[in-house]
């Protein structure tokens, strides 16, 4: 914890930057994931506590207001930065200095006590806000694209040395993982300030009440439907697992309708078709998901499956854990840290379908082992994961900022 007392907070108003990321769009689309969550979750939290939050976003949904109230004192403000609509993320970085142009118009920038960029983009904006009306800015990765590179082999330089500049930029860096910490420290130097607080689950994934592992084996995906996030890998472990065991279910939350039809929750991407051919019985598309009902989900699957390429965090990891359901993840990133191997989940070599199955199958035999995975994952949870401490620990974070200290280190209890 931060050395800030309570009823000395000066920071009362914060602009929160999530560019692709709007907080209040349905998960499991293709530009809703762990950030959107964060985001939301954080800033709801922090309203909680008496901070006002304004999150501006790119006005990705014409169908959507330009301001959305939420929470205690939250806003949504959405930005069309000359192109309203869905953009691609890869795309909206040619949008930046309109998008840039319009919030100033849109806000008054010299209000705000701490600016909070989330993701590069993000970043590039927050350096802009701090230049120009001289805020702190704090800055989220949510992932770094040297990480990605190295799982993927595809280098993005603009995005990295965007990163790089951002990182060391920026008053204080906040990592979710200490896997993420190290990684930063090895990519921009010993300069970024970088305090470790990871991820919160919401509330609702702590409510679900601890049932045992179902009878028959049911595995569940919940994310976005690329190749990064590992989907194919699980579809070809389901694969071989169902060779064993023809009553086995694989449920996958998420996609949307450019993977598979809304409506009947069948694929209509032709890879998509091609990896499910022949297991299609087996294998159940649910579209983007609540969180109410993924919590229900989780909490009544042998396993919840994470097998990407690279995370540097993992909420969905968490989220499943906090339901006191174990986690088969890939052995990347900050899944290394939020599921501890052979105590709340068993972590896998990514891209290996043989190795997924294994752990599949062994899951869904030892019931006792993975009773008592998941019942120490519930714990852990509820140890480390808590909205409310995270919050406070925002919170005063952005206090130490304010008064133009280098925050310390915070180790998330791994």
């Amino acid at each position: 914890m931060f050395e800030k007392g309570e009823g000395q907070m000066n920071v009362k108003k914060i602009l929160f930057i999530s560019d692709h990321g709007d907080p209040l769009a349905k998960l499991g689309g293709e530009q809703a994931g762990g950030q959107n969550n964060y985001v939301k979750q954080l800033a709801t939290y922090l309203a909680d506590r008496g901070l006002a939050i304004d999150i501006v976003t790119h006005w990705s949904d014409e169908n959507t207001p330009q301001i959305e109230a939420f929470g205690k004192s939250c806003r949504v403000i959405r930005i069309a930065a000359g192109r309203k609509g869905f953009v691609p993320k890869a795309e909206i970085a040619d949008l930046l200095d309109d998008f840039y142009q319009e919030m100033d118009e849109l806000l008054h920038l010299e209000d705000y006590d701490i600016i909070h960029s989330h993701y590069w983009m993000s970043g590039l904006l927050g350096l802009s806000v701090k230049a120009a009306y001289g805020l702190p800015l704090v800055h989220t990765s949510h992932s770094l694209g040297v990480a990605k590179a190295k799982a993927t082999g595809v280098k993005e330089k603009k995005r990295i040395h965007a990163e790089r500049k951002i990182l060391r930029k920026a008053d204080a860096v906040i990592a979710t993982t200490p896997t993420e910490k190290k990684i930063i420290k090895k990519f921009a130097g010993s300069k970024p300030n970088v305090a470790v607080i990871s991820i919160g689950v919401a509330k609702v994934f702590e409510e679900v009440k601890y049932k045992k592992p179902p009878v028959d084996a049911r595995f569940v995906y919940a994310g976005r439907f690329t190749e990064t996030k590992g989907l194919f890998t699980l579809l070809e472990a389901f694969r071989q697992f169902l060779k064993q065991d023809l009553s086995a279910e694989l449920i996958l939350a998420g996609g949307d309708e450019h993977a598979i039809n809304l409506n009947t929750g069948y694929p209509v991407l032709p890879v998509l078709c091609e990896a499910v051919e022949g297991i299609e019985d087996s294998v159940t598309f649910i579209g983007p998901t609540a969180q109410e009902e993924l919590a229900v989900l989780f909490s009544k699957a042998t396993a919840v499956i994470v097998p990407s390429y690279y995370e540097s965090f993992g909420m969905v990891a968490a989220e499943a854990q906090g339901c006191g359901t174990p986690v088969i993840a890939s052995e990347v990133g900050g899944l290394q840290d939020v599921v501890k191997d052979e105590k709340t989940g068993l972590l896998v070599p990514p891209e290996n379908p043989k190795a997924l199955s294994e752990a599949m199958t062994r899951l869904a035999e030892e019931r006792r082992f993975t009773e008592k995975l998941g019942r120490a994952a519930m714990k852990r949870e509820a140890r480390l994961y808590t909205w409310p401490l995270i919050a406070r620990t925002v919170q005063d974070l952005y206090e130490v900022i304010a008064d133009g200290e280098n925050p310390p280190s915070v180790s998330d209890g791994s």
